[in-house]
């Protein structure tokens, strides 16, 4: 045991081993002959940090890639970080504002070199944590979406779907921050449910037959261009056709007839702003409406169809002097509490504003029908499997994809216009063109675009703009696309996933990975996601001081299950850090009776509890391989979690005591705890890589081969002999538990029943395990129990002092008599029932009757022996 100390200090092996790992022995041979396996790593915010989103992602796919690597496969995990284009210009904005400056005081190029200053200084922290997680990673080509190469990738994407009529330039409502200045994704925008108010205002008619309709923006009917009806709607068919007057203005506007309106939504009568609402758009579109806008980027309340009072008054202070007004010249007919589900920016807290404006767009469903295909094709793997088909069913309902904002910071939009607003996008043959450039061909005042790219235009390619694409001919791109799985949280399914499907499908002509492995949300204990702005984040770093990595990837892998949510539980931390000490002093014990030698090479002559370890192990193994190919960690680390804490270090070490200095245990013993190594190795990498080190194998564990599955190891008469000897001891120990006497104390046992006969074949390890003598044991004070093919007899007159022992269990039976009454009160109080909640009433319930139960059995006792 020198060389592995008394006491596992888990910062001490992970620096040790994350500086090995820091010389690069994951980077992979593209040119090897080697099976191929790779996956990336999504690229995190490049200015963030560690939370426990990540960690749980990062620890599935390093346990993915570290058992590919050790089961053969070439192996490239491919990291990276993303520029994050929103957050970090408004991180560094942030900054300027506290040296009291804006982004115009440096302007664009002063700007974007603050950026990449930033990006220096801050850019490098969540890789660095990465590391002390053990994500083994080939960190030599780390990646960034700014890069150079990734940029031209970029850039190619555009002009090519620009000259495949799939990108065009046009109005949609968007989604619009107000304080960013910028349009959002979906995934930028979280919904909150909010009370409001529903105002119910009259729209007065030609002959004075007005339409009452229901509104929560009352501060936008002057942009309003009709109000529409269900066509089968009869409150307002006699409308139809019919004009209405919209409040606090003289314009009139139709009463028109479309499907799509819900007439159980207030009065079924809908204003049709088509500037600020997705339905409304659509409708306009459908009845050739007018689009007026009168909101300017700051949420204003602009244009001339506004009246003068309400110019420039933001949209909040609006709504409420409109509805002050609407109610004084009685339009306003009453105002009900609404609930609704508000749009928030994720990155400035403001609500968000649905507008009218003039973006560049994808044509997603377009798109879309070549990643249809090859679902039909069945290229595509989810796991689990019930994603397909609502993945199926988003892809073909898609709308437009809008992938410009209105930022400074990212990839800039390859785009010019001409004195005549005509748009001059680069050759498809040449995307790095710069029209500019070349005032021969085009003309020579253009303007460039000032938009840049939606973030989620360049991570679409990750894949295989990290491989070298558009590159074909790249040794990476060649070995290593497509990529083999995609590992992510559900929650991006359609905001990532699909979009790199997509771009797989119709740039490389191929699925950019064969299977997409969706995990569950990291939750508080309340059932709540974590975020910053709740306050009720967890940093994984401050665990990893404190626990250790291994620890903490242990909880990870443990409560990963089949894509739920994960209730963060940091008794699971606490259950792996108790796991690493397992290992580590079954280590030192193994190391005190074989050194690093490893006993003897020798089969003959093996006891039953070797026998019984090493067919265990089969099944173990195949179990693991299955539950790795399968992406089912939490199977994984509870099977081998089970199989060392009992079956090897409870139960074959304990056998295993009997046979000191025989050179074949000693080699079973050792053999079977390094497979027990090797199949933890992909989630706990620190603690088994010291292990292995410590028992005398110097090739790296994560460089090793995986433990072979040896079916002439199966052995189905040990497993059912041991078995047995273990269901007996059990019972024995249960016995004297129950009698409330130390197990250790050696008692007379007699065994009958028809399998009593392996007992006394085995009657030295049935002994030593169940801390008894078998002999007959029927005469005097006894307990008794039974077991399938057995009966076991306890006796207790040679271990008890009868006096003393009766004087004990009145004792213990008066405790329980007086927790039992102060359960049963306190459920009875109404008081209690009211305030607890229903958790604790049924904690409560439950210890009741287990006290009841435990109370019964020494009442039993003190009745058997008080004759």
């Amino acid at each position: 045991m020198e060389n592995l100390p008394k006491k596992y200090v888990p910062s001490a092996i992970e620096k040790k081993w994350t500086g090995f790992w820091s010389h690069q022995p994951f980077a992979p041979d593209p040119l090897s002959h080697k099976p191929k396996f790779c996956i990336v790593l999504p690229p995190p915010n490049v200015t963030g940090s560690l939370h426990l989103g990540h960690t749980l992602n990062a620890t599935i796919i390093d346990a993915i890639a570290r058992y590919k690597r050790m089961t053969g496969y070439e192996t490239l995990l491919q990291p990276g970080t993303d520029h994050a284009g929103i957050i970090t210009q408004v991180q560094v904005e942030k900054a300027l504002a506290e040296e009291g400056l804006t982004k115009l005081d440096l302007g664009r190029s002063g700007f974007l070199e603050r950026v990449w200053q930033w990006r220096e200084k801050h850019g490098g922290t969540i890789l660095k944590q990465l590391t002390r997680l053990g994500v083994s990673a080939d960190w030599s080509r780390t990646k960034f979406t700014m890069d150079e190469h990734l940029s031209k990738a970029v850039r190619r994407q555009f002009v090519q779907l620009f000259h495949d009529s799939l990108i065009f330039r046009g109005s949609r409502i968007v989604n619009w921050d107000p304080v960013s200045q910028t349009v959002l994704s979906n995934l930028e925008v979280n919904r909150v449910t909010k009370e409001l108010k529903l105002y119910y205002l009259v729209y007065q008619g030609q002959c004075g037959d007005g339409i009452e309709i229901a509104t929560v923006r009352p501060e936008t009917i002057f942009a309003d261009v009709a109000v529409a009806v269900h066509p089968d709607d009869k409150r307002h068919q006699h409308l139809q056709g019919s004009f209405v007057r919209i409040p606090l203005t003289d314009r009139w506007i139709p009463v028109i007839a479309d499907s799509e309106v819900d007439p159980a939504f207030g009065t079924g009568a809908l204003k049709v702003t088509p500037a600020s609402d997705e339905l409304d758009f659509e409708i306009g579109q459908r009845h050739g409406l007018d689009m007026p806008v009168i909101l300017d980027n700051d949420s204003k309340l602009v244009s001339h169809l506004v009246p003068v009072k309400y110019r420039g008054m933001d949209r909040f202070c609006a709504r409420d002097a409109v509805a002050s007004d609407l109610a004084h010249n009685g339009a306003l007919v009453r105002e009900v509490p609404h609930v609704l589900s508000l749009g928030i920016s994720h990155r400035t807290g403001a609500v968000i504003e649905p507008v009218l404006s003039e973006q560049w767009f994808v044509d997603a469903r377009k798109l879309a029908d070549g990643v249809i295909a090859g679902m039909e094709k069945n290229e595509l793997t989810f796991y689990p499997g019930r994603y397909a088909k609502t993945y199926r069913d988003w892809l073909e309902n898609l709308k437009p994809w809008c992938i410009s904002r209105q930022l400074w910071w990212g990839h800039e939009i390859p785009a010019w216009y001409d004195e005549n607003g005509a748009v001059i996008v680069p050759p498809a043959s040449d995307p790095q063109l710069d029209p500019t450039d070349n005032p021969a061909v085009f003309d020579a005042n253009l303007t460039k675009d000032p938009d840049v790219f939606d973030t989620w235009f360049s991570s679409n390619l990750w894949p295989f703009s990290t491989l070298g694409w558009p590159d074909r001919e790249d040794p990476y791109y060649q070995a290593f696309y497509p990529t083999n799985v995609l590992i992510t949280g559900y929650d991006i399914l359609y905001l990532w996933v699909a979009r790199m499907a997509m771009a797989g499908y119709h740039l490389t002509g191929r699925a950019p990975f064969q299977d997409v492995v969706l995990h569950g949300l990291v939750l508080d204990k309340d059932g709540q996601k974590m975020s910053k702005s709740r306050g009720n984040g967890i940093d994984p770093v401050s665990i990893i001081n404190e626990s250790g990595a291994d620890a903490l990837r242990f909880a990870m892998a443990y409560s990963s299950t089949g894509g739920q949510d994960i209730r963060w539980d940091g008794r699971r931390v606490e259950m792996g850090r108790n796991f690493n000490n397992k290992l580590w002093n079954a280590a030192r014990y193994i190391l005190s009776r074989t050194g690093t030698a490893g006993g003897a090479k020798s089969d003959e002559s093996r006891a039953l509890p070797d026998r019984w370890i090493a067919s265990r192990l089969q099944s173990v193994i195949e179990k693991a391989n299955d539950a790795y190919n399968g992406y089912e960690l939490g199977v994984v680390v509870r099977d081998l979690y089970g199989f060392a804490w009992s079956e090897y270090c409870d139960w074959y070490l304990e056998s295993a005591k009997l046979y000191v200095k025989n050179p074949v245990t000693d080699r079973v013993c050792r053999q079977v705890f390094m497979s027990m190594l090797g199949l933890l190795h992909p989630i706990m990498p620190f603690i088994t890589s010291e292990l292995h080190e410590a028992l005398g194998d110097h090739q790296q564990i994560a460089l090793s081969d995986w433990p072979a599955l040896r079916r002439d190891a199966v052995d189905p008469i040990a497993e059912a002999e041991f078995g047995f000897i273990q269901s007996v001891v059990s019972l024995v120990r249960n016995l004297k538990a129950e009698a409330d006497v130390a197990f250790s104390s050696i008692a007379d046992v007699s065994i009958t029943g028809a399998d009593s006969g392996t007992a006394r074949k085995h009657v030295r390890l049935f002994e030593h395990l169940g801390k008894c003598t078998l002999r007959n044991a029927t005469d005097g004070f006894s307990l008794s129990g039974a077991v399938a093919g057995a009966e076991i007899s306890l006796r207790l007159d040679n271990i008890i002092d009868s006096g003393e022992w009766l004087q004990r269990q009145r004792k213990r039976l008066d405790k329980l008599t007086s927790f039992e009454k102060r359960l049963h009160l306190r459920l009875a109080n109404s008081r209690f029932l009211e305030k607890a909640t229903d958790a604790v009433v049924e904690e409560h319930k439950r210890r009741l009757a287990e006290t009841r139960k435990l109370k019964r059995k020494v009442e039993e006792l003190i009745s058997k022996r008080a004759y």
